[in-house]
């Protein structure tokens, strides 16, 4: 197998955001980040700005030092948190039946995902503590309304919306109607 050159398989732009999103995740200083790979800070700072040029053994160095793979690297993962509403997605009809199904996130092949049905009425929110690394939640309102996702920036979802969240940090679940149901997807790393 051969690896393309960084500048072909991905531009700079995505290494550059990713490095910078990578290091802020793990709070390592430019300074810090640079002694950890063994390279210049001024390296770290020319890629980080979109004007360097990364060799393969710079980038596994910095991959190696923040602790990620070489791929989130040059292929970062997508936002972490999305939202389908109600009406939105894409459908698939039914010849037989008034039936629609409606995509909202394909399982990876190694992912393993439990799934729950939620009531909860008004009043205190569900906090949950962080799941193991990787975890993300993912969750599809039947009826009421409810808070969902980091405590920081929680979303409002009504009946049929969707949302999906990094579960391997802090977040809740608050109804802010009564009857209010959902079905959760934990989807474990």
């Amino acid at each position: 197998m051969t690896t393309a050159e960084p500048s072909r398989s991905a531009p700079l732009d995505i290494i550059a955001r990713a490095l910078r999103q990578e290091r802020e995740a793990a709070r390592l200083s430019l300074t810090d980040l640079a002694k950890r790979a063994g390279i210049a800070k001024s390296t770290l700072s020319q890629l980080e700005s979109g004007s360097g040029n990364p060799s393969v053994e710079t980038l596994w160095a910095l991959a190696s030092a923040l602790g990620v793979s070489l791929s989130r690297l040059v292929d970062p993962p997508q936002p972490a948190v999305t939202v389908i509403r109600a009406g939105e997605g894409p459908v698939v009809h039914s010849e037989h039946a008034d039936y629609t199904a409606t995509l909202l996130a394909a399982c990876p092949p190694t992912a393993r995902r439990d799934a729950y049905a939620i009531t909860a009425e008004p009043g205190a929110a569900r906090n949950s503590d962080p799941h193991p690394p990787g975890t993300v939640e993912h969750v599809w309102l039947g009826t009421g309304s409810a808070l969902v996702g980091s405590p920081d920036a929680p979303v409002t979802l009504s009946p049929g919306d969707y949302m999906s969240y990094p579960g391997d940090r802090p977040h809740l679940f608050q109804a802010l109607a009564p009857g209010t149901s959902a079905l959760f997807l934990i989807e474990h790393a």
